[in-house]
């Protein structure tokens, strides 16, 4: 049982199964190109070039075959903060005027700004899902290690992953605990005394639970290291992919500079 629920909790965390038309590249491959392209589409200058890499990115996420609905989920989630932004820049930058409401002006600057942040944002988050939100948590993790992240950073990481669906299990118990108990949420004393009961109970039992995990993986010979057992292969393919996306990379920043 437990190592099904290992197993979910690690599996969980991929927003594509299978990885699409991208599962055949290696993981290094992906990371690395994902950390190219965003640098690419921050360097670009234009909200031609950034939405041509708007494009890219969605046709990346439809090759890893990212479920629309996780993909929409995620870009609604990001386009509603930012379409915030786009709204208040104008009437920040200084700048020809576009409009005036109550004495204040909104500039074209603003707003184009705004449009090369959200094309910008877009972008990058979209190339993110397509070639780092397709690896598993634990295939993440050992990627990060094997290219030379240090390995307290790729532990940290990978217990926290590993370990947030045990902390949400633990609330969920508690909560469930106290609908038993007719518990009702409301605007008053009880409400928010049974909730600052509820936060420190779950810190308690979660800081008791890393002991004993804690506890448990040092029997077991744990020294704080987790080994690269994934078996990387950097095919002809991979050098090939990597060659190509650096070029077409490069080339579209030089051109938009010159």
């Amino acid at each position: 049982m437990a190592l099904g629920h290992s197993s979910a909790a690690w599996n969980g965390q991929a927003l594509s199964r299978d990885g699409g038309q991208l599962a055949a590249f290696d993981p290094r491959l992906k990371l690395l190109l994902a950390a190219a392209f965003a640098l690419a589409v921050v360097l670009v200058e234009g909200s031609a070039l950034k939405a041509f890499f708007v494009v890219v990115g969605l046709s990346l996420c439809v090759a890893a075959r990212i479920p629309r609905a996780k993909l929409l989920r995620r870009i609604a989630a990001l386009e509603g903060f930012m379409v915030m932004m786009v709204i208040l820049l104008p009437f920040t930058v200084p700048g020809p005027t576009l409009f005036t409401v109550g004495g204040l002006h909104a500039s074209w600057t603003g707003l184009f700004q705004g449009i090369d942040i959200l094309l910008t944002a877009t972008a990058v988050v979209c190339g993110l899902m397509a070639l780092v939100g397709s690896l598993p948590a634990n295939v993440l993790g050992q990627t990060l290690a094997s290219l030379g992240v240090p390995e307290r950073l790729v532990a940290l990481l990978m217990l926290t992953v590993r370990y947030l669906d045990v902390v949400g299990g633990e609330y969920r118990r508690m909560r469930n605990s106290m609908r038993a108990r007719a518990f009702v949420a409301g605007t008053n004393r009880h409400t928010w005394r049974s909730v600052g009961h509820l936060v420190g109970m779950g810190l308690l039992r979660s800081i008791d639970r890393a002991e004993r995990v804690t506890d448990a993986m040092r029997c077991r010979g744990f020294d704080g290291r987790y080994p690269i057992l994934y078996p990387f292969r950097w095919q002809p393919r991979d050098s090939l992919a990597a060659t190509a996306a650096m070029l077409a990379l490069t080339g579209v920043v030089m051109w938009s500079m010159l």
